[in-house]
């Protein structure tokens, strides 16, 4: 019997996010004093009211399939939201939802990709964007958002990278790891290009509702009716109200492309879990106090943090907008106490100042590493002391 496995995960890169986080819970239960830098979720618990709706909805009987791409009523909650939010339009044939934001765009790289077709995705890049590009048998093509330009790309970028095989654009606004925010100016131009191209815009909106100073959360989807219509909206649940282990995401977008992903859910998922929509539709039609208070809790930990960070030696930070990563440029720290690598660097802090932290690698920017700041205050400065005390101590002119 052969037992290969099958050509499309013979090239798939692990997650480090997920790696860095498993071995530092390791390294946590065998009684090291770890500080886990790492993990890409809030560290607040679910709103009450969100849990409550859950648990009623449980003992009401709403406990059976629904619709493989979501609850009506939850469509409805969504549809409503984006109209309050963006003032946008959509319909029920335009939602789909996902186990995830993360399903959600595999689900959609499978409907819309085929063998060869290109995907232009800017660096720094979330880790699963070119491997599920690949998994749908396409082509991640990466441009680089400089820190000179704030990690973000051109318009002309895009232009430039475009060819005849090229399917779509991925803009993630706020981005992760970055947390920069696209302004409004940008995403006219590269609407424009991808009009004039003819190309589909996936719009990551995920840390929307994590925003901070004066900076203000726009959708390219809002532009115009030709940006509104090529734009494959992707958002949830899972940053703004601390519901990562509820796995909700949706689309909006293209009615087409949205039942072809349906079809495929009804196929492959089912229905996202009956338990965790019900959950939503609270989450968005509930109070919303708990998510401002979250993101100016956010916002007060940055404020605090960052100067801490931008002073260790060999760092250079740019201050993020939104989301709650940051993103230090670490490549005259890592020469100056004698690593070969980023990766190497970010292992012996693990190993050696127990603070774990992503290594830029695995996010297509090999010259930095990314630190969450959705930990305690004490612990972001704790972690941040033993960074600095690492660099110091292996600090070699």
């Amino acid at each position: 019997m052969t037992k290969s496995l099958a050509s499309r995960v013979s090239t798939l890169t692990p997650s480090t996010t997920l790696a860095i986080t498993a071995k530092a819970k390791e390294m946590k239960e065998s009684g090291i004093d770890v500080i886990g830098l790492g993990a890409g979720e809030p560290d607040y618990n679910t709103p009450a009211n969100i849990i409550e709706a859950a648990y009623a909805s449980m003992k009401e009987g709403k406990t059976k399939y629904t619709p493989a791409g979501g609850l009506p009523a939850l469509k409805d909650s969504i549809i409503q939201k984006l109209k309050k939010d963006q003032g946008l339009d959509y319909s029920r044939k335009q939602i789909m939802i996902g186990i995830g934001a993360k399903h959600v765009l595999y689900t959609l790289f499978q409907v819309i990709l085929d063998p060869v077709d290109e995907v232009i995705i800017p660096t720094p890049y979330w880790v699963s964007y070119p491997e599920q590009v690949k998994l749908a048998g396409g082509v991640p093509v990466h441009i680089e958002g400089t820190a000179t330009a704030q990690f973000k790309v051109t318009a002309e970028q895009i232009r430039g990278a475009i060819t005849s095989k090229t399917k779509a654009v991925i803009i993630n606004s706020p981005g992760n790891p970055t947390g920069m925010i696209y302004s409004k100016e940008e995403l006219l131009q590269i609407a424009e290009v991808c009009k004039e191209k003819d190309l589909w815009i996936i719009s990551d909106e995920i840390y929307e509702k994590l925003i901070y100073g004066e900076e203000e959360h726009v959708s390219i989807a809002q532009l115009s009716d030709d940006a509104k219509k090529r734009t494959l909206l992707i958002n949830g649940v899972s940053k703004s109200h601390s519901m990562t282990g509820w796995r909700i995401g949706y689309i909006a977008g293209d009615a087409e492309v949205v039942g072809a992903m349906t079809d495929l859910a009804s196929h492959s998922t089912s229905n996202p879990t009956t338990t965790s929509q019900y959950a939503t539709i609270e989450a968005y039609n509930g109070p919303q106090d708990t998510v401002e208070t979250m993101r100016q809790d956010f916002e007060s930990r940055l404020d605090r943090v960052y100067p801490q960070l931008s002073a260790i030696p060999g760092f250079n930070v740019i201050k993020p907008q939104g989301a709650f990563y940051l993103l230090p440029e670490v490549s005259e720290a890592v020469k100056k106490t004698g690593f070969a690598n980023v990766d190497d660097f970010a292992e012996a802090l693990l190993t050696k100042a127990n603070v774990a932290v992503i290594p830029g690698s695995g996010f297509g920017s090999p010259d930095t590493i990314r630190l969450s700041y959705a930990t305690s205050i004490d612990l972001l400065e704790e972690a941040i002391g033993r960074i600095l005390a690492f660099v110091e101590e292996n600090w070699k002119e």
